[in-house]
């Protein structure tokens, strides 16, 4: 299976945006449910519960308006710009 990362990086359409989703999904599942202490510290998924990765997701989106200042491309490319905004809510702290 293709690294969630590359997955985002192709997402242009809602096709592309749901596979990216789903791929989020399958990167998650092994942590769902567990304590850290039972997966191990991943620097995979900072953000361990929903609370904190809606806050690190919008941390992510205020800090950088919205990606616009890390890759103005995304302000041309909603759907790519959602799922970054859902794959920093994984890892933005």
């Amino acid at each position: 299976m293709k690294e969630v990362q590359e997955i985002l990086e192709n997402v242009t359409d809602e096709k592309t945006f749901l596979k990216f989703v789903h791929a989020l999904i399958a990167d998650r599942e092994p942590h769902e449910g567990k304590s850290i202490d039972e997966v191990g510290f991943t620097e995979d998924w900072a953000n361990n519960t929903i609370f904190q990765f809606l806050e690190g997701a919008v941390s992510w989106a205020e800090d950088s308006e919205f990606g616009v200042t890390q890759d103005p491309c995304l302000a041309q490319n909603n759907w790519k710009q959602f799922a970054v905004f859902l794959y920093c809510g994984k890892v933005y702290e």
